[in-house]
């Protein structure tokens, strides 16, 4: 058997998984009657809201977030790098300057394009 069949097999599969949620989906769900602009304002049914929410954040604050979900999970990639380093020898060290080496790459481009000042003056 060639080595490519099993990802065919599950390519097939993924795409009858697919069609079956889209199919079902459009057989058993509610049809939208259109809307209008009404339909599309904020409070269609003309409740006002009774809190005060607070002011809408910055996209930068999400910015912010994003990247140190990205930073968090690669600086926890150090924990088994660290505990294989002996086993991996001089091929891992190198491996793992070049993964330093593109994390600061990364982090100096966010830094010089403002990512992480919250407001400017």
């Amino acid at each position: 058997m060639p080595q490519w069949v099993p990802l065919l097999i599950q390519f097939v599969i993924v795409l009858v998984i697919t069609a079956s949620i889209l199919g079902i989906s459009h057989v058993v769900g509610r049809p939208r009657p259109g809307g209008g602009r009404a339909k599309d304002a904020p409070y269609e049914s003309g409740i006002l809201p009774r809190t005060y929410v607070g002011p809408r954040l910055s996209v930068k604050f999400y910015l912010v977030a994003m990247l140190f979900m990205i930073f968090d999970v690669e600086a926890a990639s150090f924990y088994p790098w660290a505990v294989l380093l002996r086993h991996l020898g001089r091929f891992g060290f190198v491996e793992m300057l070049t993964f330093v080496l593109v994390l600061a790459i990364g982090y100096a481009f966010v830094w010089k394009r403002g990512g992480f000042e919250w407001q400017k003056d």
